[in-house]
């Protein structure tokens, strides 16, 4: 497996990201949001004419990627704190939409093992007007450099899974 640094790991993240998501770069390089990564799809279905709508649901996902050097509880709170507070400003919530997926992601050499049971342990969840207009789940991923590991909260599994698609994929050989 490869060994990463910091900000080659998150080099590789967002190259993957951008075939499907908007990148937005943070401006502050002291903090340690590098990115924001946006993910829109409209889905509908009609009959005859697209004036005849049968439904039409919305989702999103916001990607919020961090980089540091040591990932604490009381850092993976603010953070946290602060992508929740985010993706929903940033979210589309009313009639046809159907789900917000808020993902922060963090790229660290190091964690404590209070962060890492907080990540674990981490569940939010809201819904709007008794899910008429959807949902959001906050999914939660950490990258730890130095273990070489990928952990995730219960929702974030699919996200674990992505990561180590993306950072520790072999080379395939074509015969």
């Amino acid at each position: 497996m490869t060994q990463y640094t910091r900000e080659h790991a998150v080099e590789k993240l967002l190259e993957s990201y951008k075939a499907y998501y908007n990148i937005k770069l943070s401006d502050e390089p002291q903090k340690p949001l590098k990115a924001v990564c946006e993910f829109f799809e409209h889905s509908e279905k009609f009959v005859l004419s697209k004036k005849a709508e049968l439904w039409s649901a919305d989702c999103e996902e916001f990607i919020y990627l961090y980089e540091m050097e040591h990932l604490t509880k009381e850092l993976f709170e603010e953070c946290r704190d602060f992508t929740k507070e985010d993706g929903l400003k940033r979210a589309n919530i009313g009639p046809g939409h159907m789900v917000t997926y808020i993902t922060p992601v963090f790229v660290c050499d190091t964690c404590d093992a209070a962060a890492r049971k907080e990540v674990k342990r981490c569940r939010i969840y809201k819904s709007f007007q008794f899910s008429l207009h959807g949902w959001m789940d906050l999914r939660a991923a950490v990258y730890e450099i130095s273990n070489n590991t990928v952990f995730t909260n219960a929702a974030g599994r699919c996200v674990g899974k992505v990561l180590k698609n993306v950072l520790f994929q072999k080379k395939r050989r074509c015969f």
